[in-house]
C-alpha cells in the first residue's frame, strides 16, 4: 500500500524556517515525481515545488522561489521541503504528493497527482 506521511509543520515567526518531511512507504520515491502543495482557508490548492523523477530537476512557484527548496533522499525514501524566510502568506496546510509523470513535473497540476499525504499545518505569525 502506497503511503505518504508529512511531518515538520508548526508555528513559526515571520522570517523563520521550517523543514517539512514526506516519508514514503510501499513504493520507491525515486521512481515518482514528488510535489509539495499548499492550501490556505478559502483558497484553491496551489503548487509550491516539485521534483521530477527522470532527471531530478526541480521547479518552484514564483511566490516561493529563492526561499523554498525541495529535495529527496532516496536512501531514506523521504522528500523534504526546506522553507526559509517564511511570510504570513505562507500559512497553509502543506501536502506532499507523488505520481509517475511522463514529463517535467512543472507541467502538472495538483489534480494530476494520485498519491497524497494527510497534510501538515504551517502557521507563520508573530
Amino acid at each position: 500500500q502506497l503511503q505518504l506521511v508529512e511531518s515538520g509543520g508548526g508555528l513559526v515567526q515571520p522570517g523563520g524556517s521550517l523543514r517539512l518531511s514526506c516519508a514514503a512507504s510501499g513504493f520507491t520515491l525515486g521512481g515518482y515525481a514528488i510535489g509539495w502543495f499548499r492550501q490556505a482557508p478559502g483558497k484553491e490548492r496551489e503548487g509550491v515545488s516539485c521534483i521530477s523523477s527522470h532527471d531530478g530537476s526541480t521547479y518552484s512557484a514564483d511566490s516561493v522561489k529563492g526561499r523554498f527548496t525541495i529535495s529527496r533522499d532516496t536512501a531514506k525514501n523521504t522528500a523534504y521541503l526546506q522553507m526559509n524566510s517564511l511570510k504570513p502568506e505562507d500559512t497553509a496546510v502543506y501536502y506532499c504528493a507523488a505520481e509517475r509523470l511522463a514529463l517535467s513535473c512543472k507541467y502538472y497540476r495538483w489534480n494530476e497527482y494520485g498519491y497524497w499525504g494527510q497534510g501538515t499545518q504551517v502557521t507563520v505569525s508573530s
